[in-house]
């Protein structure tokens, strides 16, 4: 007989009740089933032991067998509730995922709708100025038809590429949908399997040995293959992605040649002496000529060193631009002045765009609320806009000439100033620098 077949003493002595009713005998031999073969998941009596076909397999005595399988059983179980519990919440997120991408792509429709009416606003009240002016002058229809022509096929070619927008929009969001759905049927699938086997390997856990020992190779196959099974949320796609069209010459009409202000300057930067460009220190020192900021003041210590621009703006439209080819973390935006506070408290009164670049990977921000903007790569030009009658402010890609992000239908109550921050180093030192750019032609 095989050595490794061969029955240890321990397995001669008379079975517990519980584990072997009277019922359990070979139906061939009538003698009680003490034996376990793993390689044919079956079990034994000594006879059956002893026939040709079991010789050289691994026999165990059916209380070992069944005490292997019930510790692996256990672990098995103990995995499985994990992934289950990581299965519930994945679901719960991707039926999340299509309240929010539903939102988003709403939002994103209205942004480009404001963008849109904003822009047709501005032309048409340049037509009626350019109109205003030609009064006083000997009527000449093909003078008058050769200055609204031109922007009569702007407003055409806006709502043209805003309707392109739209239906990319559009598009994207049953795209969207379709896989957050299938994502949603594949886990409720898995949900239902996981609970399906893990009720059984619970029920199988606690039955007797003989019980224990049927089926429970299939069993604990069963529940490796739901192990195997990853656990992939839908890859869906940022609406922010689709390119909405913005930046307009006639902006330009409104472009201001910015300056900082020194006194509300944090210590941690240094101003360049045409006050165009702000770079950060080495060493933290008090901005000279400003004896109200100190060190540790945590009012000025939020995302980074911030100043303000010198302008207030209480009505009027203005833009400007900001070239931050040079920095990796940096934000940009409106800041609500007031007298009561000199430099800028953290996050209170603040409309910004923040860009953050962790490795090669870069990111935009917007605030408020935080959301994360689809950038595809580093900017190097970001134009601002606000027209404070209407309570709106926009953000620009310069170069490529696509709206970033716009806040709508805001409500300004005083003086509004242009905000710039650098990010403060994690250690060492930092060489990161912005610079406001001037307009080629600064227009009253």
């Amino acid at each position: 007989m095989s050595q490794r077949a061969r029955v240890p003493k321990r397995h001669r002595l008379q079975p517990r009740q519980r584990d072997f009713p009277g019922e359990a005998a070979c139906r061939d031999h009538l003698e009680p089933l003490l034996l376990f073969c793993e390689d044919d998941q079956v079990t034994l009596c000594r006879k059956c032991f002893l026939a040709q076909e079991h010789r050289s397999h691994v026999v165990r005595g059916v209380y070992e067998a069944a005490e292997k399988y019930r510790k692996l059983f256990w672990e098995l179980l103990s995995t499985l509730k994990q992934k289950l519990e990581a299965a519930n919440s994945l679901l719960a997120e991707e039926q999340e995922n299509m309240r929010m991408v539903q939102a988003e792509e709403q939002n994103f429709k209205e942004m480009l709708k404001s963008e849109c009416k904003m822009m047709i606003r501005l032309v048409t009240e340049e037509n009626v100025m350019n109109f205003q002016n030609l009064q006083g002058h000997p009527f000449n229809p093909h003078l008058k038809e050769a200055s609204l022509s031109p922007r009569m096929k702007f407003i055409a070619e806006l709502e043209e590429k805003y309707q392109e927008t739209l239906q990319r929009l559009n598009s994207l969001g049953r795209e969207n949908m379709y896989k957050l759905q299938e994502s949603e049927v594949r886990l409720n699938e898995q949900i239902t399997s996981l609970h399906s086997v893990t009720a059984e390997l619970e029920k199988k856990y606690g039955e007797p040995s003989l019980v224990l020992l049927k089926d429970a190779r299939s069993l604990e196959l069963s529940g490796v293959s739901l192990l195997c099974q990853g656990l992939e949320p839908a890859r869906i796609t940022d609406p922010s992605s689709c390119q909405r069209p913005g930046l307009s010459e006639v902006l330009e009409l409104f472009q201001r040649p910015i300056t900082l202000d020194p006194k509300t300057a944090n210590p941690c930067l240094v101003l360049s002496e045409d006050l165009r460009s702000v770079r950060l220190r080495n060493v933290q020192h008090d901005v000279p000529g400003n004896p109200k900021i100190a060190h540790g003041n945590p009012e000025i210590f939020d995302f980074g060193a911030s100043v303000l621009g010198v302008e207030s703006f209480t009505s009027g439209r203005h833009y400007w631009e900001v070239d931050v080819e040079k920095t990796t973390n940096w934000q940009l935006g409106i800041y609500e002045d007031s007298a009561a506070r000199l430099v800028p408290k953290a996050s209170k009164g603040k409309i910004l765009l923040m860009g953050c670049r962790m490795g090669t990977k870069y990111t935009l921000w917007v605030f408020p609320p935080l959301k994360g903007v689809y950038l595809e790569e580093q900017m190097h030009k970001v134009g601002v806009f606000l027209d404070y009658k209407y309570g709106q402010i926009s953000f620009y890609d310069v170069t490529k000439r696509f709206l970033i992000y716009n806040f709508s239908d805001l409500v300004f109550k005083g003086a509004l100033r242009p905000i710039f921050s650098l990010c403060f180093p994690n250690e060492g030192t930092n060489s990161d620098s912005l610079s406001i750019c001037l307009p080629d032609v600064f227009v009253v």
